[in-house]
């Protein structure tokens, strides 16, 4: 009863379930993304919601989830009422991408701000699509990044998914099972590990990133999974890990030396810097940690990528020992700007 309850919710009254994070012009979008999808046919609607997906990830990662969700959310209108009707074969391919597409749902969600159990009913379908074609290794992908959706206060459950993620019968390929390592090792630091537990699960995950094959194109949304885990990458969440394990002068060395070349798209830029200003912080450096934590509002604020603020607003929790400080006033003073706005 329950589930038939929030599958009318969030998928045939879709659009109310947009209306906390969406505006009216939004809306639009949502429904003509729906729309748009009737006009093709069986094998070029597979080819067009592929495109159309992969787009609506590039959005979230430029511009953020605001702008990405309304048209995430009407490709999955899109897919649940055309794989009502399609030939099994053809249901097969759209419940695949179903399945990404819930996924990054669940993403755009969290990062928008919405309640938790938004995000996790998000999550299921995501496994529930998965678990219909067969696709162990999505369902695995789809426990990781529970994990990394699980709040820091409820460290052991993100431990438990981190785990579930790498263990049979599931089977992640090479990046992804690094970045569920990486996530291992930070959920073992917030749970009171010591460093040394910490450090060899990451060398895991390091072993891991080892034995993958070449990108071979532009990572997408509905390509190989975890494609866009690269050596840069875990090398920055592995000081988000050291800064857990409360190790924060390593945290930073790392940061600096990986968040220079300037691989990364805006939100992850924004995300990492936010990671690096309340490292700094924690480090007792609260002029440098405030000038950085406004390069990272720079990059947060228009965009309002969720996670790099909720990083801000950490931090600036943390600077409230010196909110005397010019640079600390400065910073706490734009964040609560961008918050009114």
């Amino acid at each position: 009863m329950e589930t038939n309850v929030l599958r009318r919710t969030f998928l045939g009254g879709v659009l109310a379930a947009a209306t906390p994070v969406l505006d009216l012009a939004a809306l639009d979008h949502l429904t003509a993304a729906s729309r748009d999808a009737r006009r093709y046919s069986d094998d070029q609607l597979v080819a067009h919601l592929r495109t159309a997906l992969d787009e609506t990830a590039r959005t979230d990662s430029l511009v953020g989830p605001h702008t990405a969700l309304p048209t995430a959310l009407g490709l999955i209108t899109a897919i649940d009422s055309s794989a009502r009707e399609a030939d099994p074969a053809v249901r097969h391919q759209l419940l695949n991408i179903g399945a990404r597409a819930a996924e990054l749902v669940a993403w755009l969600y969290r990062d928008a701000g919405a309640p938790a159990h938004t995000t996790s009913y998000w999550h299921a379908q995501a496994k529930e699509w998965a678990t219909l074609t067969g696709d162990g290794t999505m369902h695995a992908y789809v426990l990781l990044r529970q994990a990394q959706a699980t709040d820091r206060s409820d460290a052991a459950r993100m431990l438990d998914l981190a785990r579930a993620a790498t263990n049979d019968p599931w089977t992640l390929p090479p990046r992804p099972r690094a970045e569920a390592y990486q996530q291992e090792a930070r959920a073992l630091a917030l749970t009171g590990a010591d460093s040394g537990q910490v450090t060899r699960v990451l060398d895991l995950a390091y072993a891991a990133l080892d034995q993958a094959d070449p990108v071979q194109a532009l990572p997408t949304c509905t390509g190989p999974l975890g494609e866009s885990y690269t050596a840069e990458r875990l090398m920055v969440q592995s000081a988000i890990c050291y800064r857990e394990a409360r190790q924060p002068e390593r945290a930073v060395a790392l940061f600096r030396q990986h968040l220079s070349d300037g691989t990364f798209a805006p939100r992850d830029r924004a995300f990492f810097t936010a990671q690096l200003a309340g490292t700094l912080a924690d480090a007792g450096e609260p002029d440098e940690a405030a000038t950085v934590a406004l390069q990272a509002l720079g990059l947060a604020a228009d965009a309002r990528f969720g996670q790099a603020l909720a990083e801000l607003s950490r931090t600036a929790d943390t600077l409230r020992h010196w909110a005397r400080r010019p640079a600390v006033r400065d910073f706490q003073e734009r964040l609560l700007a961008v918050a009114a706005g």
